[in-house]
């Protein structure tokens, strides 16, 4: 075809035959663990929290590492601290700040629950990885956890050089963390004018909660996540609100305006099997679309969270993993 588009998708990453052996049996395993276990919502939040923890849950144990260092940061509530988790780069030297925001559903895991995710990067970006531990659904819903995570980041603007040894230069997260790192660098657009992310590490985000991007109902195979645990995550965290109510920008960032804006750069990435790729490719799109630096990665076969499972369990890890660590080295040199 001689008329050529305006937007250029390589439809390679969405082809199921290309799906590498290793893969496609890791996604089948996969659908079969969470068949085995209870849905969070079934034993409710704490109750799961707790068997998370203790590795009875589909999902394995979380690792500690010694290396991690807990800490409380003020909030904006004067009797609550938000609690933190850092690791700093194995051979101690830092160039900045890289406040990651964890996933979970907005309602599950909390900063200790990555430890070796957490120090990877810390040791592959040089930067000093500060994991935010954000209230959760449905003890606290909407905007709880948000203004946690802007707290957060104005506080590391303000004293991440003098406590930490570094300027606050990136932040991000996986699914719900990458919805809240969005909502963080919209939010300091307004709140700190003179402030800008060198680069923002966006994983398989949900940017719309208002009634979902159509891949969560077409995907039905119950890979990781399915529409029935991303409407408990949302009723949870949304409670009594209308899918209207649900489109405001400070809760679904996909519906803000951001012509004229001058964000950050940013890192998309998801796995084509992910029931939210709609999310990543409707909004990086959109980022890019308003002149602002974009990097869209699609991981072919790879399900909802590969990039924090271990390097062994398929190519697609150490693919994300590359990325992000060349995308931070790109950022970081402009």
């Amino acid at each position: 075809m001689p008329l050529k588009s305006d937007l250029w998708v390589d439809s390679s990453k969405f082809d199921p035959s290309k799906v590498s052996e290793k893969t496609a049996k890791l996604n089948e395993k996969l659908i079969q663990i969470w068949k085995d276990g209870p849905r969070w919502y079934e034993v409710g939040a704490p109750e799961y929290r707790k068997l998370r923890w203790e590795g009875k849950t589909p999902l394995p144990k979380p690792i500690v590492l010694e290396q991690g260092i807990n800490f409380m940061i003020p909030s904006r509530d004067e009797e609550r601290a938000i609690p933190c988790r850092m690791f700093k780069p194995a051979n101690g030297e830092s160039k900045g700040i890289h406040m990651h925001i964890h996933g979970g559903g907005w309602v599950l895991q909390s900063e200790h629950y990555q430890d070796p995710y957490l120090k990877y990067m810390a040791d592959h970006y040089g930067l000093t990885v500060i994991s935010v531990g954000y209230r959760l659904a449905p003890e606290d819903p909407h905007p709880a956890g948000a203004n946690d995570c802007y707290d957060a980041a104005e506080y590391f603007i303000k004293h991440g050089k003098e406590k930490y040894g570094g300027e606050l230069m990136f932040t991000g997260g996986e699914s719900a963390g990458a919805h809240l790192a969005v909502l963080v660098a919209l939010h300091l657009y307004k709140a700190v004018p003179d402030f800008k992310f060198r680069g923002l590490l966006l994983h398989f985000g949900c940017y719309d909660l208002s009634g979902f991007l159509p891949m969560v109902t077409h995907h039905d195979r119950a890979l990781v996540i399915d529409r029935d645990v991303m409407q408990s995550y949302i009723d949870v965290l949304l409670p009594n609100t209308s899918p209207m109510e649900r489109r405001d920008p400070s809760i679904s960032p996909f519906f803000a305006d951001i012509r004229g804006m001058e964000l950050p750069p940013a890192l998309f990435t998801c796995g084509s099997e992910d029931p939210l790729l709609d999310d990543t490719l409707f909004m990086g799109a959109k980022w890019q679309a308003w002149g602002n630096e974009t990097v869209v990665k699609v991981y072919n076969g790879a399900p909802h969270g590969f990039i924090g499972f271990s390097l062994e369990a398929c190519e697609e890890v150490k693919m994300g993993l590359d990325d992000s660590a060349e995308f931070v080295r790109d950022c970081m040199v402009k």
